[in-house]
Formats: structure tokens, C-alpha cells, sequence
């Protein structure tokens, strides 16, 4: 027995669906570009404000313990939203191919224009299971680390009056701490969400 024709109107709310998936895939990545550009242009300004005011040693410390962190909450803001519009992203990407793979039902020809093995926005990138650690997220997550690090060295070297040398790998110690931390919550959340999107191709 032949299967009932899906109506007109499934099909017309299918392909507004696809569109929209398109409209939100397209808007995670220029938001995440803008926020991307948002926090470094204010690390690029607060690093040129303090570079003028490394002669003085009181200007120094009072920017780099005013500026300094209110950067790195900044970035901080910034990588969780990235992370947030990458597991909509993915999200997207595949509701998107289960629409696709509808499409190439549709009749005997449907699969050459369909292919399962080109799934759609991919555009040669494949994700698995380590690919969180090429995004924007990983970026901005390794420049605030070394932010991080950074304030804790100068915390360390002018309001403890520790030794270079010992601020220096203190400082070393937290930003790492900081990068582990902020590729570990990237991990637990695009995770699950790339494992997911695996699930439905199979």
C-alpha cells in the first residue's frame, strides 16, 4: 500500500522551517564574530591605556587592578555566550539535515541533489569529538587565560611585592588553571550537543 502525500501545506511549513534554521545558524556566527571583536578592541585599548601609563608606577597598578580585570569579566561574559551560540549553531545544523534527508525521500532522484554524505553549513568542517577546541570560544577562552594570568602576576609583583621570578610563575600557574577551566565548561556544553548531532546522522 502507496503512503499518503504529505499535504501542501506540511510541505510549505517545512521549507519555512529550513529558512528560518538558515536565519539562525547565519545569526550565531555574526554574533559570535561581534562579540569576538567587541572584547579584543577593549584588551587592545586597555593594554594601549596601560602601556602609557607604564612609567608611573601608581597609574600602572591603579589601571591594571581597574581595567585589567573588568576585561577579563568581559571576556569571560564572552565566552560563555559563544559557547552558548555554538550549541545553537550545531543545533540548527541538524534540524537542518533532518530536513535534508526528507527532502531526498521525496523521490528517486532526491539523494543526487541530497546527499547524506555532504550534510548542510558543514562546508568540509568535521565535527567530532576534540573540534571545540578550533572556535572562536577556544580563542577567546586562551586570551583570557593569559589576561588572567597576567593580573594575578601583577597582583603578585605590585601589591604582594613578591619576586619576579615567583609572580612570574604564579601567574603562569593560574592562567593555566584558567584555560583548563574555560575549555572544560566549552567541553561540557558543545559536547553533548556535537554527540547529538552524530546520533542523527546514523
Amino acid at each position: 500500500m502507496a503512503e499518503p502525500e504529505d499535504p501542501p501545506a506540511f510541505m510549505s511549513a517545512l521549507v519555512t522551517e529550513h529558512f528560518a534554521l538558515q536565519s539562525a545558524a547565519s545569526t550565531t556566527v555574526s554574533e559570535s564574530s561581534s562579540r569576538v571583536t567587541i572584547y579584543l578592541s577593549s584588551l587592545s585599548s586597555a593594554l594601549v591605556a596601560i602601556g602609557f601609563a607604564s612609567s608611573a608606577h601608581r597609574a600602572l597598578a591603579a589601571l591594571a587592578f581597574t581595567v585589567l580585570p573588568t576585561v577579563f569579566v568581559l571576556g569571560w561574559f564572552t565566552i560563555v555566550r559563544l559557547v552558548e551560540t555554538s550549541v545553537t549553531n550545531l543545533t540548527s545544523l541538524r534540524r537542518i539535515e533532518q530536513i535534508r534527508r526528507y527532502y531526498a525521500s521525496l523521490g528517486p532522484r532526491g539523494p543526487g541533489y541530497f546527499p547524506p554524505d555532504v550534510p548542510s553549513g558543514q562546508h568540509g568542517v568535521h565535527y567530532g569529538r576534540w573540534s571545540y577546541l578550533y572556535t572562536m570560544a577556544s580563542m577567546v577562552v586562551v586570551v583570557n587565560a593569559v589576561l588572567g594570568g597576567a593580573i594575578i602576576a601583577l597582583v603578585c609583583a605590585l601589591a604582594l611585592d613578591l619576586a619576579l621570578p615567583v609572580a612570574t610563575v604564579v601567574g603562569l600557574a593560574g592562567g593555566l588553571g584558567l584555560l583548563g577551566l574555560g575549555l572544560e565548561f566549552e567541553r561540557r556544553r558543545v559536547g553533548p550537543a556535537v554527540a547529538r548531532r552524530d546520533q542523527g546522522q546514523n
